[in-house]
C-alpha cells in the first residue's frame, strides 16, 4: 500500500542581513521564517522532496536472483544511471553506487553487517535505508525499491536520484524566528567547521525545531578544509560544504567574522569581540586549532603564510608559480603543499627537524618511501635543522637562513609546524581544559559543565579502540562524528561515541589511507613493495594491531577499520590472513567469532 501525502507550508523569506544590537551590520546572518507551530521530537520532520514524479521513475531487470551470493555487491545499470545491488542474509537491497563524499565506487568497498564502507575514506552507509552512519561526508545514499518476479531482480528508481547519487536526510525547520530575541538562542555553536555543521544538521534531522546559531571567525560558510592543502587553487564556493540556500531552508543561522572572547557558563552567555552578547541554552565549542608560527627574526614579513583560509591557499599558489618556495615543517599540511606546488614552482625546499618525514605517524620505513617519492618530484629536503632567520629585500621575503648555516632562496614561505587548540578564551570559564589546552569531554562529548559540549580538533575524548584512553584525534572524519554525538546528547539520547579514526593524505596523485590510532606503536609490519609505493603497514603495540596504513592497496584500510569497528582484536599472527582476505568481496566471515 502506497500512501501519498502532500504538505504545503507557506514561507516568507526574511532579510538576510539585519542590524545587530550594537548598531553595526550583522555579518551574514542567513534566516528564513518557518511555520508558526512547534515540531515535537516525536513528529516527522518535513522532507525537502519526499515524493518523486512518476515520470521521473525508471524500472529495470538487473539480474537473476542466483547471480549474487550472500555478502556480494554488484554495480548495475538502469539505463539512465547506475545503482549498487547488494545481497545480504538472503535479501536484496539497492542504493546509490557512489560515495556522496568524493564519488568513490562503493562496489569496491567493504560490506559488513548491514552497512557498506567506502574504500577511499571510510564513510559508512546503511544498506537498508542508505543513511550515513560514519563519516566523512554529509549526505546519505538514495535508496531504491527492489522486487523479485519470476526469479528476476528488478530495481525501481528515480532518474534524478540515479544522477545525483546523494540524498539529504529529512530535516525539521524552525518555528517563526520573528518570535526570537536576536541576543538569545537555544543552541549556540562556536565554530563552523565539520563538527559544528554536522551538529546543526543532526539536530534538524532529529526533529529539533528551536533556534540554532553558528558563529565563526571565518568570512565564509562551512567549507571542505582538507582541500586547502590538497587542492590549493579551489575557490570558496567550489569547496563549500553546503550552499547558502541550505542554511536558509533549514533555519541554521551563521554569523561570520564573529569571535567569541569569553563564555560565562553560570549565566549561559557568550560575549563576542565587538561587545555583542548572546544567551544560550545548549553550547557546542568546536573552535578547532590555531597554527603555530615561527619564532625567528622576520616571521612577520610579507609572503610568509600559515594556510588557514581559501584566500591564503589561493595567494600562495599565485605567488609561488615559477618562484622559489620554502616550506617549514614536514607535517601533513606541509607535505601536501609541497606536493601541490612541485609542478608549479621553480623550486620547492622543505625544512624539517626530524630526519624522516612522518616518522612518528607512519614509521621510518614508510616515511623514507614517501620522502623518496618527493625527491623524485624535485622537492629538496633539509632535515634535522630549523629556521634561524627570514631575510627580506625591499620588504619582501628573499632568503630563509637555517641553523645549519644553509641559506635558501625564497619568494614564498609556508609554515606547517603544527597547531595548538583554539581554547584560550575558555581559561577563566570553569570548563575543564588539560595541560595542553584541549577541552576534556566524556564519551557523549559533554564537558564538566552541564549543557556545554565540545567537539573536533580542540578536544580529548575516550577512544574505545584504545581502552578508553583520552586522546586527541585532529582529523576530518572524527570532527564529523563528534558533531553528531554532541547533537544527539543535546537531545538527551545518551549516545556514546564509538568509531574508528580514519584519515587520508593525497600527494602526487597518490593517497595514503590510515585507520586506527597508532600513537605509541612499537613495531611496523609491512606487506607489499615500498619502492613501488604499493604497500600496507600494520602498526602494533605489544602483540596487537592498533592502526593500519596503505598506498595503492585498497580496500584493505577500510577492511581493517570494519574489523576494529566490530570490536575485534587483530594480533600480529593475523596480519597475513587480513591481507589475503582483504581482496575477497564480501568475505567477512572471520568477524563473526569471538576473541581475536
Amino acid at each position: 500500500v502506497e500512501v501519498k501525502i502532500e504538505v504545503v507550508i507557506p514561507e516568507k523569506e526574511r532579510s538576510k542581513e539585519e542590524m545587530s544590537p550594537n548598531g553595526k551590520a550583522s555579518p551574514l546572518i542567513y534566516k528564513v521564517n518557518g511555520t508558526a507551530r512547534h515540531y515535537h521530537l516525536e513528529e516527522h520532520p518535513i522532507a525537502s522532496n519526499p515524493y518523486h514524479n512518476p515520470k521521473d521513475m525508471v524500472e529495470a531487470s538487473v539480474c537473476h536472483v542466483k547471480d549474487l551470493e550472500n555478502g556480494q555487491m554488484r554495480e548495475v545499470d538502469l539505463g539512465c544511471g547506475k545503482a549498487l545491488l547488494i545481497k545480504e542474509s538472503g535479501e536484496f537491497h539497492a542504493v546509490g553506487h557512489k560515495c556522496p563524499h568524493y564519488g568513490a565506487p562503493l562496489v569496491k568497498g567493504i560490506l559488513s553487517k548491514g552497512r557498506v564502507r567506502c574504500p577511499w575514506h571510510g564513510s559508512c552507509f546503511n544498506i537498508s535505508t542508505g543513511d550515513i552512519e560514519d563519516f566523512p561526508g554529509l549526505d546519505s545514499l538514495p535508496r531504491f525499491q527492489v522486487k523479485i518476479e519470476k526469479e528476476k531482480v528488478y530495481i525501481r528508481a528515480s532518474k534524478q536520484a540515479l544522477q545525483t547519487q546523494r540524498r539529504t536526510k529529512m530535516m525539521a525547520k524552525c518555528i517563526s524566528l520573528s518570535n526570537y530575541n536576536l541576543s538569545s538562542t537555544n543552541v549556540l555553536i562556536i565554530g563552523a567547521g565539520a563538527a559544528g555543521l554536522v551538529c546543526a544538521e543532526t539536530l534538524r534531522q532529529e526533529g529539533f525545531s528551536d533556534r540554532i546559531v553558528m558563529c565563526t571567525m571565518d568570512r565564509h560558510l562551512p567549507y571542505d578544509r582538507p582541500k586547502l592543502s590538497k587542492s590549493m587553487d579551489s575557490h570558496p564556493e567550489q569547496i563549500a560544504l553546503r550552499p547558502k540556500e541550505f542554511f536558509c531552508t533549514y533555519d541554521i543561522e551563521v554569523l561570520t567574522e564573529m569571535q567569541v572572547v569569553t563564555v560565562d557558563v553560570k549565566s549561559k552567555i557568550a560575549v563576542f569581540k565587538d561587545g555583542f552578547k548572546m544567551e544560550y541554552n545548549k553550547l557546542l565549542i568546536a573552535t578547532g586549532n590555531t597554527p603555530k608560527t615561527l619564532s625567528c627574526k622576520g616571521k612577520e614579513m610579507e609572503n610568509v603564510f600559515n594556510i588557514r583560509t581559501p584566500e591564503d591557499a589561493n595567494r600562495v599558489v599565485k605567488l609561488a608559480t615559477s618562484k622559489n618556495v620554502v616550506i617549514v615543517g614536514a607535517s601533513f599540511l606541509g607535505m601536501e603543499v609541497a606536493a601541490y606546488l612541485a609542478e608549479r614552482a621553480h623550486s620547492v625546499s622543505l625544512v624539517e627537524l626530524e630526519h624522516v618525514p612522518f616518522k612518528k605517524f607512519f614509521g621510518e620505513r614508510v616515511g623514507r618511501a614517501v620522502m623518496k617519492m618527493f625527491e623524485n618530484n624535485r622537492v629538496k629536503f633539509y632535515m634535522q635543522t630549523e629556521v634561524s632567520e627570514l631575510r627580506e629585500q625591499e620588504g619582501k621575503l628573499k632568503e630563509v637562513v637555517l641553523k645549519s648555516g644553509k641559506v635558501l632562496r625564497a619568494d614564498v614561505c609556508v609554515v606547517g609546524v603544527g597547531a595548538v587548540p583554539a581554547t584560550g578564551f575558555l581559561k577563566q570559564s570553569g570548563i575543564s581544559i588539560d595541560s595542553k589546552g584541549f577541552i576534556v569531554v566524556n564519551k557523549m562529548m559533554q564537558t564538566n559543565i552541564p549543557g556545554v559540549f565540545a567537539a573536533g580538533d580542540a578536544v580529548t575524548f575516550p577512544l574505545a579502540l584504545r581502552n578508553n584512553k583520552k586522546v586527541n584525534v585532529p582529523h576530518w572524519q572524527m570532527a564529523h562524528m563528534h558533531g553528531r554525538i554532541a547533537a544527539l546528547n543535546m537531545l538527551a539520547h545518551g549516545t556514546e561515541i564509538s568509531t574508528v579514526p580514519y584519515l587520508w593524505t593525497a600527494m602526487f596523485g597518490k593517497s595514503i589511507r590510515y585507520a586506527g590510532h597508532g600513537e605509541g606503536f612499537d613495531d611496523v609490519i609491512i606487506q607489499g613493495d615500498l619502492d613501488e609505493l604499493k604497500f600496507v603497514a600494520f602498526y602494533t603495540k605489544s602483540d596487537e594491531v592498533v592502526a593500519v596504513a596503505s598506498m595503492n592497496y585498497d580496500p584493505i584500510v577500510s577492511k581493517v577499520a570494519e574489523v576494529l569497528a566490530a570490536g575485534r582484536t587483530i594480533r600480529k599472527r593475523d596480519v597475513d590472513a587480513v591481507v589475503s582476505l582483504s581482496f575477497r568481496t564480501g568475505d567477512m566471515s572471520w568477524l563473526t567469532g569471538k576473541g581475536s
